[in-house]
């Protein structure tokens, strides 16, 4: 018995000797200098939501591209009052914080440090030159198991500390919330033996923190996490090898675990084999040499200017640039010069990714939570990873860092988050060719150039491409493209002549053991749209077909545009459809053209998708942001999020359908236009074992803004004018 015991014993020791140690190892540390700055291509572990336990992965490709442009941040100062804040005054707000009472004996978490913008009309009267308005900074912080919100101005060192018993919710997760949350599990002997049961060694262990959404009272009053797990046996692509049904649930802020379900052990982890998609695991004679290099050359450089870091400067068009731990890429105070005066004009005051929405559509037990809300949960911009110069962005692509800030408030670089670049396809600016029956030899054509913001988020499988694509007649481009690898489900069946006709799989059947889950992507867009000034009116332009009168002409019907100005928020939510087909115009009332139009934009919907949830079900409530696609709101600083500012566990009171039920005037005032871009996903073998790109945008159009086409005078191109480039000598 006394045997027995003792080894029991030494057993639960080196156990416990393992997690301590494994835990030291893996968990991301703070430089030896708290001012010192974490480059994520250095200190990653700080950088990636993908927190999972093995060592760092060699890159096994020789050659690594980096971009030319290395820029040391310490130095950085502020250029616009809406420069993101620098690592001096990220610095100088840490110390700040610390000295404030707030802090100063309490454990707290910094989860949001990022620039207060001064009030609007403001930003609008400053002029490059004069003095910076006041530098503020919005802080959200977790003392004491509490929510806090606090504006913090850096010249003054004054604090203030605002209200937030309203919330439901909690602040989006920190780098550390999620790294910590999937360790915690190790520390758990029930959860280690499961895993072991489960034929899966702990070093081959992958896990990932997932969002619990919010389904009632008992997951109340505490941050809740689940946390589920892979094996990453024989492939970098752990996440087709589900260890399915196994979940965890995680107290984020104790780091304790809760409770484990394990409802799967019937189910086999799938085979590794042809999971894995690095160019590097590719057997050679496998290697597809599709086409020729093909490689956009400017020999004179770009045509577009970046000042003062932030200032981007390209053909007809200037705006403000930067980076969101949030939202990703924030555009702002975007002009566009007329071409008959000369002048800068007014487009957009502000536009971001504001929310993203991703439903599986699987109700059992380890998926129905499965409900993500990318921003507001992870952080959009805390999940772009590094872009891959002549793969995510052409040779002569200029890259931004974005600066944000660790749990403690110690700033690091996130390097190379985003590109910007000049695109040429061969597409058409404008084109016309007069037919030989007239007699006139005319063939008029016009290159179409256009300029490029792009970022790309990992969010933990998935990745998403965000392009903001501006064109030289005025148009704006915002399109999403869907990456990266499925969300899987395992499953005991191999094919589908196994599957009984009645059940159910939430998905299709994509490999061995392999299901894709069916799952719907919403992309919400902020756009503060402020056509030659910031009071505009949103106009619903109806075509209604019309019937004519007996006699009246050959034809029996034809369409009519039928004008309609939204006077309240419930008059501009609108949901497509494409036997009623609308135009959606803003325009500015008291500005005319020459002949009498007002000057406006229009919205213009590519491929889209909608909700079909219902609507008392708790995700879309906490989602019902996209029960329209397009709402049109009055501008109110306090308005950004459509999830709400805190999106963690919210109920779905705070959100863009709830602001809007107020339904306020709208007509010749201060707007701000939403438009939800929708995907839904049946997945399908050929996103196995990595998905092929899938992309849809929208239009931001004008639409009577010019007098007449804004590139009619922009000449063509001549064989004289390109640079000619030598092919590489033949082997």
């Amino acid at each position: 018995m006394e045997a027995r015991n003792l080894l029991r014993f030494l057993v639960l020791f080196l156990s416990i000797a393992f997690v301590l140690i494994f835990t030291w190892v893996h968990l991301p540390s703070t430089p030896p200098n708290p001012t010192e700055l974490l480059d994520c291509t250095t200190n990653s572990p700080w950088c990636t939501s993908k927190n999972r336990f093995q060592p760092k992965q060699p890159n096994l490709l020789k050659e690594s591209p980096k971009p030319t442009r290395q820029h040391n941040h310490a130095s950085d100062k502020p250029h616009h009052p809406l420069d993101p804040l620098t690592i001096q005054e990220l610095n100088e707000l840490r110390s700040i914080l610390t000295s404030h009472a707030l802090f100063k004996s309490s454990s707290y978490t910094l989860h949001t440090i990022e620039l207060e913008e001064p009030e609007k009309p403001l930003v609008l009267k400053w002029k490059k030159g004069e003095p910076l308005l006041p530098r503020k900074a919005t802080v959200v912080a977790r003392v004491d198991g509490k929510s806090h919100v606090l504006t913090v101005h850096l010249s003054t060192r004054e604090v203030t500390v605002h209200e937030t018993s309203s919330h439901s919710g909690y602040p989006t997760m920190t780098i550390e919330d999620m790294t910590t949350a999937t360790l915690a599990p190790l520390a758990n002997a029930d959860f280690n033996r499961t895993i072991i049961q489960r034929g899966v060694d702990l070093t081959d262990l992958a896990c990932l923190p997932i969002s619990s959404g919010w389904y009632g009272e008992s997951e109340e009053n505490r941050r809740l996490i689940k946390v589920q797990c892979y094996s990453m046996k024989g492939t970098a692509n752990f996440y087709m090898r589900p260890i399915e049904g196994l979940t965890v649930l995680v107290d984020l802020d104790t780091k304790q675990v809760v409770e484990i379900s394990d409802k799967g052990k019937n189910i086999p982890i799938p085979n590794s084999a042809n999971t894995d998609y690095r160019y590097s695991a590719q057997e050679l004679h496998q290697v597809m040499n599709l086409f020729n290099p093909i490689s956009i050359e400017q020999p004179k450089g770009p045509s577009f200017t970046i000042e003062d870091e932030h200032l981007v400067k390209w053909a007809n068009w200037e705006f403000h640039l930067k980076p969101d731990a949030r939202a990703g890429v924030i555009v702002s105070r975007a002009k566009v010069r007329d071409p008959d005066t000369g002048e800068l004009r007014n487009v957009m005051y502000k536009g971001f990714t504001s929310e993203l929405f991703v439903p599986y559509m699987d109700p059992t037990d380890a998926w129905y939570f499965k409900t993500y809300m990318d921003a507001g949960e992870y952080g959009f911009g805390l999940q772009a990873m590094a872009l891959d110069p002549l793969n995510d962005c052409p040779r002569n692509a200029y890259y931004m860092d974005g600066v944000f800030v660790a749990a403690d408030g110690t700033p690091y670089v996130r390097s190379s988050m985003i590109c910007v670049f000049e695109k040429y396809a061969g597409d058409i600016g404008w084109r016309h060719s007069e037919s030989p029956i007239t007699g006139m030899d005319i063939k008029e054509a016009r290159p179409k150039v256009t300029l490029v913001v792009r970022m790309a988020a990992s969010v933990a499988n998935y990745d998403y491409i965000v392009d903001w694509e501006f064109q030289t007649d005025g148009l704006i481009r915002i399109k999403v493209g869907l990456s990266g690898i499925l969300m899987v489900k395992g499953t005991t069946y191999d094919n589908i002549n196994q599957i009984p006709n009645q059940e159910n799989l939430y998905g299709t059947l994509l490999s061995e053991n392999v299901i894709g889950v069916i799952h719907d992507h919403y992309i919400t867009f902020y756009l503060d749209m402020d056509i030659d000034g910031s009071d505009n009116s949103f106009v619903n332009v109806n075509i209604k077909k019309q019937q004519t009168s007996p006699g009246e002409s050959p034809r029996r019907s034809y369409l009519k545009a039928i004008r309609n100005v939204a006077k309240t928020e419930k008059d501009a939510q609108i949901k497509l459809k494409l036997y009623d087909p609308s135009e959606f115009h803003v325009i500015n009332p008291s500005k005319k053209t020459r002949v009498g139009n007002p000057v406006g934009y229009k919205v213009v919907p590519d491929g889209t998708a909608a909700s079909m949830l219902d609507l008392d079900d708790p995700p879309q409530k906490r989602g019902a942001f996209t029960n329209n696609q397009i709402w049109v709101t009055p501008y109110n600083q306090s308005e950004q999020w459509a999830g709400g500012l805190f999106v963690y566990q919210s109920q779905g009171e705070d959100t863009l359908a709830t602001w809007s039920e107020r339904d306020r005037p709208i007509e010749n005032k201060d707007i701000v236009l939403w438009y939800t871009l929708g995907f839904h996903h049946i997945p399908c073998q050929e996103d196995f074992p990595i998905m092929p790109t899938v992309s849809s945008s929208f239009d931001l159009k004008p639409v009577n803004f010019f007098e007449s086409n804004p590139i009619l005078r922009i000449p063509p191109n001549l064989e004289k004018d390109l640079p000619v480039c030598e092919p590489a000598a033949s082997v």
